[in-house]
């Protein structure tokens, strides 16, 4: 009787519930009974209006059986939701889908990892599926947080722990996946769900060795090797017009840490420089100045930092922080450098040579104010510190610049302010400035095969590459030759020149041949070299002996290289005859010997043989012979007078050519003026009469300014002429305002008396003017 009770019972039952009671069996170890599975999915399929039903009921069974632990029975469970899942895709579906979503939570809330990574598993696989229409009243929040807390799992077992924590990337990349294409995605994007996604990811990002280190794992600058692989991530995974957003975050988040300890700004630099190699070909956008700008405003208080640290605070803490602190802020500037550089070099040629005018603009020149950049609180080492860095950033941005044109590489707006820092009283910054300058003007990738200065004994051995000069360098040289020849000579009588500034010098007069030097330029960087070598022999600078006899190795040098360039046999054999007695009587003469150590040098240069030296005259009939127009090289080398000597802290060549002028005035007694009048005797008044000397020596005079006016090139001419007219500027206005004041004005001058304004006039009469303005 009972057992016909049970079956009049089961018979009873809906036949959706007799069909998902079959397709389970007695022993869960046996798995889902596949035939009755295939019926139950037909039945769904055919009749899409019993899902919601047999969804409810295959939830009801699932949380029955995770309750009473039977894991077996909900493994078959979920395998026949995931089944019907994937077979049903009618509109009638979505009840069926908030069943299984309920089910999907009941096994992630449960405490066993089985369960949990079971779940997981088939949220991943509903969310591959696509929907016709969106779920409007459908929302993940549950399982963005038990996904990001199954990230953070600290399960005692490791391997399990590992499971755990895959899982939870899993869920979360399905959740991303499920609603980034919904018309609901926004959702996604909100805070309270980023701020569980993200650090989620990036906790399982991080490489945690210790244990005991979890409460840590947000100071990441310091070291920065996780932040770097989390952006690189980032920009490897965002589309390349989307790249300047993440640039500009970080530029953000170090303006917003200025203060920090420097190795956690080094650190942001560092990401920035990766984010930036990442993106410097794609579209950068508008950020571009915005990067530099930052970049440069970083230097700035990095330099200035580092200058406080030095001045300020005693003895004991400055000897305490002097290799921590100091080397610290030299890793942020060598970032930032590194950064600049790199950026830089990898834009197109256009950006590039605004970059390189934006960063001349920051660079400051003692006694201008043209520059951009705040030195006020930086004093003279500050200055000279960021000076130096400024410079080493734009030769960075600098490198491997090919122009068509050097005009292209050094347009006047540059060319000007980048040589105004090589006339200064530093040999790193001349160097640096020359550095960049053969950077532009080493078009042809000569500058390896010039490395060094030495006696080339055939130039033809280091297959010089060049072209023929093209009219545009041609006429940058008429315009600016006299000033780069000026910068090579007074830049090779400097004091505190070592053996790279002459190497340098060396190979700025070698690039200039190469790439601008037509006959005419020849001559001129000849006639150039042989005035470096008398102004080494006669010495008015007042140089040592070893900045003489550095002079005398780079001309030889240059003129070994420049001869075997024009190829004049006649020109060839002079140079090789000076530098072969050089070899055997002066050594200290030519570049392998004076940089050497130790070596000998001598006490004058005065009675020296003229075979030692480069003669003019040879020169000139051994290039003659061969054509060329050499009237000028009898015409010495005079470099053009600027401001930039002064404006630079350096010695002006203006005072070399002073003019002196006596003031004596009205008012100093008679007793104080010295007397400069000569005894009249017989032979005075007949030299006085004997003028025929003094005739011949004003005709000499006259003969050799028609000639210089004849010969010289116009530039030399004029920069003479307004050599003078500056002169004569100077000294009229030291005497005006010496001597001329503002005479009282006859309506009368302004007093206040108690508080009361008040004009006293001064009548015409009683007036005082200055004997210079009477006549």
């Amino acid at each position: 009787m009972p057992t016909r009770v049970c079956c009049c019972c089961s018979a009873l039952r809906p036949r959706y519930k007799r069909l998902v009671d079959n397709i389970f069996p007695e022993d869960p170890k046996d798995g889902l009974v596949k035939a009755d599975m295939e019926k139950l999915t037909f039945y769904a399929v055919s009749a899409p209006e019993k899902l919601d039903r047999i969804g409810s009921y295959l939830a009801e069974r699932l949380s029955r059986d995770v309750v009473r632990h039977r894991s077996g029975y909900v493994l078959i469970a979920m395998e026949a939701l995931d089944q019907l899942l994937m077979a049903c895709h009618s509109q009638s579906i979505k009840p069926f889908v908030e069943s299984f979503l309920h089910m999907v939570a009941k096994l992630l809330e449960s405490g066993e990892p089985k369960l949990q990574v079971l779940g997981t598993n088939s949220f991943v696989k509903f969310a591959n599926i696509e929907e016709d229409t969106p779920s409007y009243h459908r929302r993940y929040d549950f399982f963005v947080s038990r996904f990001s807390a199954m990230c953070h799992s600290c399960h005692s077992d490791p391997e399990i722990r590992t499971e755990i924590r895959i899982a939870g990337i899993r869920g979360i990349q399905g959740v991303v996946r499920k609603t980034v294409n919904d018309e609901l995605r926004a959702t996604i994007w909100e805070p309270q769900h980023m701020d569980k996604i993200v650090p989620s990811l990036l906790f399982n990002m991080q490489k945690i060795e210790e244990a005991d280190r979890h409460l840590d794992h947000h100071k990441l600058w310091d070291p920065n090797e996780f932040a770097v692989h989390c952006f690189k991530i980032i920009m490897y995974s965002i589309q390349a017009q989307y790249s300047h957003h993440v640039i500009q975050e970080i530029l953000g988040h170090l303006d917003a840490r200025k203060k920090d300890s420097p190795r956690v700004r080094a650190g942001i630099i560092q990401v920035l420089l990766e984010a930036v190699a990442i993106a410097a070909k794609g579209s950068i956008g508008p950020t571009v100045l915005e990067v530099f700008n930052t970049l440069l405003k970083h230097l700035r208080l990095s330099v200035e930092f580092e200058a406080n640290d030095l001045q300020g605070g005693s003895v004991v803490s400055a000897n305490l922080n002097a290799s921590s602190k100091d080397n610290d802020e030299k890793i942020v500037q060598n970032a930032i450098i590194q950064t600049i550089g790199f950026f830089g070099s990898n834009l197109p040629d256009y950006q590039r040579s605004e970059i390189m005018m934006f960063i001349m603009g920051k660079v400051p020149v003692f006694g201008t104010s043209t520059h951009t950049l705040d030195i006020s609180q930086l004093g003279d080492l500050g200055t000279r510190r960021i000076q130096i860095m400024l410079l080493r950033s734009l030769l960075m941005v600098t490198s491997g610049y090919k122009a068509k044109t050097i005009v292209t590489a050094l347009p006047g707006s540059f060319l000007d302010p980048l040589l105004s820092p090589s006339l200064m009283e530093d040999y790193e910054l001349r160097q640096l400035v020359l550095e960049v300058m053969h950077n532009l003007m080493d078009r042809h990738d000569n500058r390896a095969k010039l490395r060094g200065i030495r006696i080339i004994p055939d130039v033809a051995d280091l297959k010089i590459k060049r072209e023929k000069i093209c009219r545009q360098d041609t006429s940058f040289m008429k315009k600016n030759g006299q000033q780069l020849y000026r910068h090579i000579y007074l830049g090779c009588k400097e004091e505190d020149n070592v053996q790279k500034n002459y190497e340098l010098l060396y190979t700025s007069l070698a690039l200039i041949t190469i790439e601008l030097a037509n006959e005419e330029v020849v001559i001129d960087l000849i006639r150039l070299a042989i005035a470096l070598q008398d102004s080494a022999i006669i010495n008015e600078d007042n140089l040592p002996m070893f900045h003489r006899c550095g002079i005398m190795a780079l001309v030889a040098a240059y003129l070994n290289f420049v001869s075997q360039m024009i190829a004049v046999p006649a020109f060839c054999q002079h140079v090789s005859k000076v530098i072969e007695i050089r070899t055997m009587e002066a050594p200290y003469f030519l570049p392998e010997h004076i940089f050497r150590d130790k070596c000998m040098l001598p006490k004058s240069l005065e009675k020296h043989d003229k075979n030692l030296y480069f003669l003019t005259n040879k020169i000139a009939e051994s290039l003659g012979g061969s054509g060329y127009s050499v009237e000028r090289l009898s015409v010495p080398y005079v470099p053009q007078v600027t401001d930039e000597d002064r404006l630079s802290r350096r010695k002006s060549i203006v005072d070399t050519v002073s003019i002196q002028v006596d003031i004596l005035p009205n008012s100093v007694p008679s007793d104080d003026v010295v007397s400069n009048t000569e005894e009249i005797t017989f032979e005075a008044l007949k030299k006085a009469i004997d003028t025929s000397g003094m005739e011949e020596q004003e005709k000499e005079k006259r003969r050799l300014v028609i000639e210089k006016f004849q010969k010289a090139p116009f530039e030399e001419i004029a920069a003479q002429c307004e050599s003078k007219a500056n002169l004569l500027h100077d000294r009229l206005a030291q005497i005006l305002e010496l001597t001329v004041r503002p005479p009282p004005s006859p309506s009368g001058t302004l007093t206040i008396t108690s508080g009361h304004a008040q004009y006293q006039s001064v009548p015409v009469y009683e007036m005082k003017f200055p004997d210079l303005c009477v006549y």
